[in-house]
């Protein structure tokens, strides 16, 4: 058995946290009133009670300031209406924020059912539907984590071991050379499948018998947890190995030891005609020829399994998947039904890819990926993505999620990525959340977005003693990574800019002397230091700058002081007004 990886420190304290007491109740406990709510820059350790459950609420309960959430939803909103292309990125969305167990927000905008065709013909307004809170979703992709909990809720009874072959519990799955691909390598997309069945299910196999032989006799591209693909291939095979054990088909296994539990009424595979009127719409199919797709499974391969598959297939509202959210932040449990052990979910949440270095992935969720995670993105923050248009952001740290679901197929998958709409809310989130000054009442700070600059400049500084300059600061940098980087910059003549080498300390910081500071995830504020040899009179400036993709929450700078022999040169605590500021504002926030 291969080491497994240890999780962040901010979760090392899980498995002591596990053990239940009589009640149920873990041995960790959270107050949603705790005085870290609301605090980007203090990032919790272990999991929140398992009695906790979701309430609702303002941002202003829970230490959130609400502008960043409003201007989310404006962008929402922008985004159902058509731009230069004739046509919006989505027809509607739902939007979900939490943070200490209490909704933030609830956003719902632009139309669940919209247009007659695939060219984009709107239906006439009596006929369109609305968004509402309650719209029920194709959930795609993200009903792999359904398939993920049912696997591992087996691992907990001992029918699987994760490192074992999958051919020990699905004979018939060794054929094609994959006798040595095992369970852990499908729940990390590291088996060597290709990304999709070839040729895909719908197309090439007559009914759904020969469609099941053709996922379990899928060749590998790769050799097994050689390269990381994700494949909907291992959530296949995962729900037949589920289905297998249990003797039950995965719909009824997910529901009587996943949604029933959770009280999670609106969620499943084939949901009931009943229900049909408060789902959205997906793609409008002339290939195969479904016409427009509502209330079935948009994937085709699902689809062609009659609904039910490990990779797709899953509907759920809002509310239902905030509810499975809330669960995983209490370690496995809620409404005092538990549906995993807290140490199984730490396993969901532990990086198993090291080798992968973009591509982290726990057993079931993904992690740390900035493209649709935002600013929530870090090394422990959990979350996946649907085809359809859907987004789970679930970030420990700050006990906060993101929900976002579109349906942005309707009317056809060829109108864009909404990965920049993904961004926006989850980073919302985040930027609600304080990062409180270090000294006195405010802190200079730059949320920039894509291909921009932000610079913070002293008046010319004349050394008297000749000495060099002593520069200190404290600095939260919460970045992309080493391509949106902070630098210190000097200059004699105002033309010419040299880097200043800088030694910083505190949780996450780097080692030795730098000439920039970047990287997300350690969430606390570092303690600066510089020395700029005295040659003349000297400006100072700190550089912040971001290439065009991606940003986190931002950069903050505070407590600066320049001193030379022991004077103080410049205190910019004291007088603020000593930098010119381009692209930074002062806040207590």
């Amino acid at each position: 058995m291969r080491a497994r990886k240890v999780l962040v420190a901010t979760l090392g304290a899980l498995v002591a946290a596990a053990t239940l007491t009589s009640a149920g109740a873990a041995a960790i406990t959270t107050d949603s009133h705790d005085p870290l709510a609301g605090r980007f820059d203090r990032p919790r350790h272990g999991f929140a009670s398992p009695t906790t459950t979701l309430r609702e609420g303002r941002p202003s309960d829970v230490g959130l300031t609400d502008q960043p959430i409003r201007d989310a939803e404006q962008f929402l909103s922008d985004w159902t209406k058509p731009d230069a292309t004739g046509h919006p990125h989505f027809s509607g969305a739902v939007g979900l924020l939490a943070h200490d167990g209490v909704v933030v927000d609830r956003y719902a905008v632009g139309g669940a059912l919209r247009y007659a065709d695939a060219n984009g013909t709107e239906l006439p307004p009596g006929q369109q539907v609305p968004m509402r809170d309650d719209t029920i979703f194709d959930m795609a992709s993200i009903s792999k984590l359904f398939t993920s909990i049912a696997a591992l809720q087996l691992v907990e009874q001992g029918e699987v071991d994760v490192n074992a072959p999958v051919a020990r519990y699905l004979p018939e799955f060794a054929v094609n050379g994959k006798g040595a691909v095992t369970v852990e390598q499908l729940l990390t997309h590291t088996s060597g499948f290709d990304a999709d069945p070839v040729p895909s299910l719908w197309q090439g196999y007559p009914d759904i018998p020969s469609r099941r032989k053709a996922v379990l006799d899928s060749p590998l591209k790769n050799a097994p947890g050689t390269t990381y693909l994700y494949s909907d291939l291992n959530m296949l095979n995962l729900g037949f190995l589920v289905e297998k054990l249990t003797g039950e088909p995965l719909d009824k296994v997910v529901h009587d030891r996943i949604t029933a539990p959770l009280g999670m009424v609106d969620t499943g595979y084939n949901p009931p005609a009943s229900k049909l009127n408060r789902i959205a719409a997906t793609e409008y199919e002339s290939s195969p020829p479904r016409g427009l797709v509502r209330g079935q499974v948009h994937d085709e391969n699902a689809w062609s399994l009659g609904g039910v598959a490990g990779h797709a297939g899953v509907f759920s509202t809002a509310s239902d998947m905030a509810v499975l959210s809330q669960a995983i932040l209490n370690g496995g449990a809620y409404r005092g039904h538990r549906i995993l052990r807290p140490d199984t979910v730490e396993q969901m949440l532990t990086n198993y890819n090291q080798k992968f270095p973009d591509d982290s992935h726990g057993l079931g969720f993904e992690l740390d990926q900035p493209w649709y995670m935002g600013a929530l993105s870090s090394p422990v923050t959990a979350g996946h993505t649907g085809f359809t248009g859907t987004t789970l952001v679930i970030d420990p740290e700050s006990r906060s999620f993101a929900l976002l679901l579109t349906n942005r197929v309707h009317p056809t998958r060829n109108w864009g990525s909404i990965n920049t709409a993904r961004q926006v809310w989850a980073t919302s989130l985040a930027k609600a959340m304080a990062v409180k000054p270090v000294e006195g009442r405010d802190a200079w700070y730059a949320g920039l977005g894509n291909s921009s600059t932000a610079t913070l400049s002293t008046q010319p500084l004349t050394p008297r003693a000749g000495g060099p300059l002593q520069v200190s600061f404290s600095a939260f940098v919460d970045t992309e990574g080493p391509t949106d980087p902070l630098q210190l910059e000097s200059t004699t003549d105002g033309v010419y800019w040299q880097p200043v080498a800088l030694r910083a300390s505190g949780p996450g910081a780097p080692a030795g002397d730098v000439t920039s500071l970047s990287g997300h995830g350690h969430r606390a504020w570092w303690r600066v230091t510089a020395e700029v040899p005295a040659t003349g009179v000297t400006t100072l400036r700190w550089r912040y700058s971001t290439d065009p993709n991606y940003t986190g929450r931002g950069v903050s700078l505070d407590g600066v002081k320049v001193t030379e022999r022991g004077r103080t040169v410049l205190d910019g605590e004291r007088n603020p007004s000593a930098l010119t500021a381009s692209g930074w504002i002062l806040t207590g926030r």
